[in-house]
């Protein structure tokens, strides 16, 4: 029988879409990275000046704050960073049943953006709704083959 695990199938590893670039180059700060392999950010677009578009993969902003994030209850204690932060833990060995299937339910809503990318934009034409592509890369899925 299938279980939430066999469901969660993202396109991107944490290295990958650091190094795409995401969350404006500034998800982790310094010592929040020191807890992944250092690998990961070797090729990374990162900023020390705070989320900048020209760190995003797009070059469009395409993340609210985490204030939002935490007013709308999508952090957890877990995870106080977000989605990202479950992401790159869970790539790491980490399991927390009732955490994982909260987040990767949370994955799966965002493949709504793939059906309307898809429908909205002509194959191969990633100048097309940068702003859902570049939300998409934020949650693990490749915009750029669509």
């Amino acid at each position: 029988m299938p279980t939430i695990y066999d469901e969660f199938t993202p396109d991107l590893t944490p290295q990958q879409m650091l190094e795409l670039g995401v969350f404006g180059g500034a998800y982790f700060n310094e010592e929040e990275r020191a807890e992944f392999p250092p690998e990961w950010f070797a090729k990374a677009h990162l900023s020390t000046e705070g989320p900048t578009k020209d760190c995003n993969y797009f070059g469009v902003m395409a993340s609210q704050s985490h204030q939002e994030w935490a007013e709308k209850g999508w952090l957890s204690q877990e995870d106080p960073l977000g989605w990202f932060q479950w992401y790159c833990r869970y790539t790491m060995g980490r399991r927390l049943p009732q955490e994982d299937e909260r987040q990767i339910k949370r994955w799966k809503a965002m493949r709504r953006h793939v059906g309307q990318i898809t429908k909205a934009c002509h194959p191969g034409d990633a100048t097309c709704h940068t702003k859902q592509r570049q939300a998409l890369l934020h949650w693990a899925y490749d915009s750029r083959q669509l």
